[in-house]
C-alpha cells in the first residue's frame, strides 16, 4: 500500500506503509519496476506505549505509520511519514537503504506528505487533506522555515467523498508536478488521480485529472502515487488499487507528457493489463516477498512482521529445533487483542499456508493456530479442553456491511466447528481465494489427507484494521497466562511459489 518509488543509478527503491506491523517501514528494491524484493525495515518499533503494545485493551489498528515519502539527496536516503495515533511526523535518514536509519521527530504534523529537495538546495514538503500545502522546511528542526514558503496550492471542492490527499511532488523539465488523489462526486470510480502543474512553486498550479480507471475491478479506481524515470529516460507512473480483502496493491504503467507538460498515463489514460519489465536484467533472482520457513535461522525472515510491538519474553526462535515459540503472558478475549501474532502478506489471486503445531504446553482455554488475519478474521486452532485436545475453526463474522469496519475489538470469536484429537501435535491450513474474498480451513488427518473444518470465512477490507489479509501464527489464553505453543515447518504456497 501507499507506494513511493525513487531511482538511484540503475536501482529502484520503494517505501510502503506498514501501520501497526513491526518491524515496520518496508523498503523494497527492484531493477526493472516489475520484480521486487525486501531490503529491510527502517524501524523495529515506533513507540513503547500501551496502545503500541496491545496492552490495557488499547491498540493502533488503522494507525501507526502512514504514507511514506522516500527521497535520495547528496548520498543520503530520507524517509518521512505521519503517525496518526501520536500525531507526529517522523524523518529517518541513512546512507544505506538497508540501514541503520536515524530517527528525528519533525517540528510539525504533515499528513500524507511528500519530501522535496529543489535544485537550489531548499527543501520543501507537500502535505494535507482536502487543502494541500507546500511548506519550506528548516533542516535543523525539520519544521516550517521561518519566513519560508508556506502556501496553499490546491483546495478540493466541499462535499467530496474524499478530499485531496496522498501528495507526491516532483520537478521535471523546469516544471513542478504535484500529484494527489481524491474521491470526487463526479468520478466514474471511487478514487481518481489529478495532477497540478506549475512553472514555479510560487506560481499558479493548473489542474488536470489524469486517471479515472478501475482496470475492470469493481468500482475501485487506481490512484495515489507519482512518477519515476528509467536510466534511458523513459517514464512510469506508479499508484495502487484497493483489491478487496487482499488489500492495496501497487500498480505500474508507462507514461509520457503532452504539449502542456501534463502526464499522459498508460494507454491514453487507461491502465494497461500488463507492463513489461523496464530493465534489461531479466535473469536476476529476487528474494521472495512471501515464503516458507523452517525456523532454522536465529532471526526471522524479513517477510515476517508482528502485529504491534511483540513482547520480548513472549516469543523465541529456536533454530536448532526448528521452532518458533509463542508464550502467553496475559489473557485475551480474541485474536485481535492478542500480542505476539506473527504475520506475513497473502498473495493473490490465491494463496495457502500451513504449519505444524505442538500444543503440549497449552493450558485449558488456550488457543494456538493459524489464521487469515483481518478484521473479520477466520482461524483454525488447537485448544486444550479437559483431559484432551480439540481442533476448532472460529471466526469473527461481519455485523456491519461495507468498509466502515467492526470496531468492537474485544468481541469474542464464534466457534463454528470442533473435532477431538488425541495428539497435541497438529498440522493446520488456511486457503485464501481473493477472487471471492474467502478463506477456508483444514487439518491434516492421520492418513495424510486434508480435512475441511468449519465454514468458508468471508474476508473484507475494512477501516477497523485497514490492511490487507495476512497469514498469522498466534497463541492466546482466555483463562490464565503461561501457556505455550511451538510452530514448525511453515509452508507458503502462492502463484509464484508452488510447493
Amino acid at each position: 500500500p501507499d507506494p513511493d518509488i525513487i531511482r538511484v543509478g540503475d536501482t529502484y527503491y520503494m517505501a510502503s506503509t506498514t501501520m501497526y506491523f513491526m518491524p515496520g517501514g518496508d523498503i523494497l528494491r527492484s531493477y526493472d519496476l516489475v520484480h521486487w524484493e525486501l531490503v529491510g525495515h527502517i524501524f523495529e518499533t515506533l513507540e513503547d506505549t500501551p496502545a503500541h503494545c496491545l496492552e490495557d485493551g488499547r491498540q493502533i489498528y488503522g494507525q501507526g505509520m502512514w504514507a511514506p515519502s522516500i527521497r535520495f539527496h547528496k548520498g543520503i536516503f530520507y524517509l518521512t511519514f505521519a503517525c496518526n495515533d501520536t500525531h507526529k511526523s517522523l524523518l529517518f535518514s541513512a546512507s544505506d537503504p538497508a540501514g541503520p536509519w536515524q530517527r528525528v521527530e519533525m517540528d510539525g504534523f504533515f499528513y500524507d506528505a511528500s519530501l522535496f529537495f529543489d535544485d537550489d538546495g531548499r527543501v520543501y514538503i507537500a502535505h494535507g487533506n482536502t487543502t494541500l500545502r507546500i511548506t519550506e522546511l528548516d533542516t535543523e528542526t525539520w519544521g516550517p522555515k521561518p519566513g519560508g514558503l508556506n502556501r496553499i496550492v490546491a483546495e478540493d471542492q466541499p462535499g467530496q467523498h474524499l478530499g485531496y490527499e496522498g501528495s507526491h511532488l516532483y520537478k521535471h523539465g523546469g516544471r513542478y508536478y504535484l500529484y494527489p488523489c481524491h474521491m470526487p462526486l463526479d468520478g466514474k470510480f471511487l478514487k481518481t488521480e489529478d495532477c497540478f502543474l506549475a512553472d514555479s512553486l510560487t506560481g499558479v498550479f493548473r489542474k488536470k485529472t489524469i486517471l479515472d480507471d478501475n482496470m475492470g475491478y469493481r468500482s475501485a479506481g487506481v490512484a495515489q502515487g507519482g512518477m519515476v524515470d528509467t536510466p534511458e529516460g523513459n517514464w512510469y507512473a506508479f499508484m495502487f488499487q484497493d483489491r478487496g480483502a487482499l488489500g492495496r496493491s501497487p500498480v505500474i504503467m508507462p507514461m509520457a507528457f503532452d504539449r502542456e507538460g501534463f502526464p499522459v498515463l498508460g494507454d491514453c489514460g487507461r491502465v494497461p493489463p500488463a507492463v513489461a519489465p523496464a530493465g534489461r536484467d531479466s535473469g536476476r533472482q529476487y528474494a521472495p516477498l512471501n515464503g516458507s520457513d523452517d525456523f532454522r535461522r536465529a532471526r526471522l525472515a524479513p517477510f515476517w512482521q508482528f502485529s504491534h510491538n511483540p513482547d520480548p519474553a513472549g516469543w523465541a526462535v529456536l533454530p536448532k529445533e526448528g521452532i518458533f515459540r509463542l508464550r502467553t503472558r496475559r489473557t485475551s478475549p480474541n485474536l485481535i487483542l492478542t500480542r505476539g501474532t506473527l504475520t506475513q502478506r497473502c498473495a493473490g489471486p490465491e494463496s495457502s499456508a500451513w504449519v505444524t503445531l505442538n500444543g503440549g504446553g497449552l493450558n485449558e482455554g488456550d488457543f494456538a493456530g493459524i489464521c487469515a488475519y483481518q478484521g473479520c478474521y477466520g482461524a483454525i486452532a488447537l485448544t486444550r479442553r479437559g483431559a484432551g485436545f480439540q481442533i476448532v475453526m472460529m471466526g469473527r463474522p461481519e455485523t456491519e456491511p461495507g468498509i466502515q469496519g467492526e470496531f468492537d475489538y474485544a468481541r469474542p470469536p464464534v466457534e463454528y466447528a470442533a473435532v477431538h484429537t488425541a495428539s497435541p501435535v497438529a498440522t493446520l491450513r488456511v486457503d485464501t481465494d481473493f477472487s471471492e474474498d474467502t478463506a477456508s480451513f483444514s487439518y491434516l488427518d492421520g492418513a495424510g489427507s486434508w480435512k475441511p473444518l468449519g465454514i468458508v470465512q468471508r474476508l473484507s477490507f475494512k477501516l477497523d484494521l485497514f490492511t490487507g489479509c495476512r497469514f498469522g501464527l498466534f497463541c492466546y489464553s482466555t483463562v490464565r497466562p503461561g501457556g505455550k505453543a511451538d510452530f514448525s515447518e511453515f509452508r507458503f504456497e502462492g502463484p509464484s511459489c508452488k510447493q
